[in-house]
């Protein structure tokens, strides 16, 4: 595998590009499935269920939906399924705490009941109005031709401390797809926010043709609603866009802003999930308040090159403003990679929430950061250390003393040089950053890595993820990759089972040869930060050996520069309550 004919390199390119657009190998969370859809659950797996990430007892989950900050109290509604652990008869669930973490189930917000969403309640956004009343905006489905509209519920009782009940007013739809406009592409309205007019807008993702749109609306009253002569933004070759997302950031702290700021200092992000990639992306830019027009920055790249939330398993992304901590909060949905949809209603539940995460712009101005909640803190129990550990040419060490399958680790690396940067091959200039981990594992010996962790690993390494970095060399610049590697992470053979080399770049500065690397296992998912938040990855997987005390940890270097770990702390996880 070290040497590679170019031809074998063009080749595999193909096979990636082929993957990757056909959904990255996840099925579309709107794909119907008739005869396993109302199939309840009888039994519930306890395999590969997570211990502190959110998750229902049963049946499937997808994208998170409206998450806010109201009273003292965090509510997250949801799409789930309460029939079957595929996707199908979807609601809005809603759970309900005062940490982020530990969360409290209430009865469904809103279910399909009304002519206007009799086939469908799907995904939307919570805006608080000025008087302090929350507002959910939602999608809901008319007809069985998928004809898409934007509905309106509101609490019941604002008095009810946790807003229990919700009501649909028989005035909606507030908004039905004009002939511009494919109603079947036409879905997941945004938070709105108040403009210096006085007037309230929000967008609608969509599509035209193979260009992604996000359709602008305005409003005097959030009732009335009419159509902006211009989309917000639209971009070319992408798809339709769902979930989209538009908030402020600023340029000069890493508190959040609340969704109506604008002015000087301030930043703009659009995020659009794309239906075709199955990958949340996002462009930096200035909101011209003027003519209501979103430009990205000169330095963006608005399409499947560009930047993600994510570079792993990771889709249909919301926001929202925390003003009890001045924090902008992230929320996204982690599906299931490990078989056909009769498995996940055998194991009788689909889908996690990946952990919330505070998120910021950084200072270069060039990309947000992402770190999990602080809150998230609170479950770390038993502690392990290691420090000034020196790794030679293929060694590892083993950390134990923890729980390794349900585990938060935080490791700082370090290397004397940097002249042993293996040179980056000009061949991959085009490819994606999975593609060139796909050829440079975590076995292939590098110069300046590869170096990481083996997460869920068993102890005579049948299997394992590697999550690793590894420096390569670009004329007089350096690249680094981080790799979140599941191609490894189970002995089961099963053909259906998405098995991805999960990568990003790092954009980072090597002038104090450093590379800090943290990650959160949780028996099926392991969520990394690389460089404190800039690259994050998480990965779902399945092992069969490495499962609760028989996984196992281990730090590792496959490169001919010695690393040093400067500085690891591993502690076991409590479980949360969900």
């Amino acid at each position: 595998m070290v040497f590679l004919r170019t031809c074998f390199v063009w080749s595999f390119l193909v096979m990636i590009i082929v993957v990757l657009f056909l959904n990255n190998g996840i099925k579309a969370s709107h794909e119907v499935f008739m005869k396993l859809q109302s199939s309840s659950a009888m039994s519930v797996r306890k395999i590969h269920r997570t211990g502190y990430h959110f998750q229902p007892p049963k049946h499937w989950i997808n994208d998170p939906n409206g998450p806010m900050y109201y009273n003292g109290v965090y509510h997250l509604f949801y799409q789930y399924n309460p029939k079957g652990a595929v996707w199908g008869n979807i609601v809005w669930a809603h759970s309900v705490s005062t940490d982020l973490i530990n969360w409290i189930r209430l009865e469904h917000a809103i279910y399909p009941s009304k002519v206007f969403d009799k086939y469908g309640t799907w995904s939307g956004s919570i805006t608080i109005l000025q008087n302090n009343k929350p507002v959910i905006l939602y999608t809901g489905i008319v007809d069985e031709n998928n004809t898409q509209v934007q509905n309106y519920a509101i609490p019941a009782d604002v008095s009810d401390p946790l807003l229990r009940k919700w009501i649909k007013p028989d005035d909606n739809p507030l908004i039905v797809a004009d002939k511009s406009i494919n109603k079947t592409q036409f879905r997941d309205p945004t938070t709105a926010w108040l403009g210096r007019d006085g007037h309230w807008r929000m967008l609608v993702g969509s599509a035209r043709r193979h260009r992604g749109v996000a359709i602008l609306y305005r409003s005097r009253d959030f009732l009335k609603w009419t159509k902006a002569q211009h989309p917000l933004h639209t971009s070319v070759k992408t798809g339709n866009w769902e979930c989209p997302d538009f908030f402020p950031v600023s340029l000069n702290h890493t508190d959040g802003l609340d969704t109506s700021v604008d002015g000087e200092n301030v930043k703009h992000v659009l995020k659009a999930s794309l239906e075709v990639t199955r990958f949340d992306y996002y462009t930096i830019g200035t909101y011209d308040t003027k003519k209501d027009r979103y430009i990205p920055d000169d330095t963006m790249i608005d399409g499947w090159k560009g930047l993600r939330l994510d570079y792993g398993n990771f889709y249909a992304s919301k926001t929202f403003y925390d003003p009890s901590k001045n924090r902008r909060i992230l929320w996204g949905w982690a599906n299931e990679s490990d078989a056909a949809p009769k498995d996940s209603a055998k194991k009788g539940w689909a889908g996690i929430q990946a952990i919330p995460r505070k998120l910021w712009l950084d200072p270069s101005g060039k990309q947000l950061v992402q770190w999990p909640v602080e809150e998230l803190e609170s479950l770390r129990k038993k502690k392990v250390e290691l420090r000034n550990h020196n790794l030679d040419k293929g060694e590892m060490v083993e950390v134990e003393g923890i729980t390794a399958a349900q585990a938060d680790v935080e490791v700082t690396f370090s290397f004397s040089s940097l002249k042993n940067a293996e040179e980056f091959d000009p061949s991959w200039a085009d490819l994606y950053a999975q593609d060139v981990c796909a050829i440079r594992g975590s076995t292939v010996q590098g110069g300046l890595g590869p170096f990481g962790l083996l997460t869920l690993s068993s102890e005579n390494l049948e299997e394992y993820t590697p999550v690793f970095f590894r420096v390569f060399k670009v004329q007089d610049k350096y690249k680094v990759l981080m790799c979140s590697d599941a191609s490894r992470s189970t002995l089961r053979n099963n053909s259906k089972m998405y098995k991805p080399s999960f990568a990003g770049f790092v954009d980072v500065d090597l002038s104090d040869k450093k590379l800090s690397l943290r990650s959160l296992i949780d028996h099926s998912v392991i969520e990394s930060f690389g460089a404190g938040g800039k690259t994050c990855i998480t990965s779902r997987v399945y092992p069969a050996l490495a499962i609760y005390n028989e996984a196992h940890l281990f730090v590792f270097n496959n490169g001919t520069e010695t690393i040093t770990i400067d500085t690891l702390n591993a502690w076991s996880m409590d479980k949360s309550e969900r």
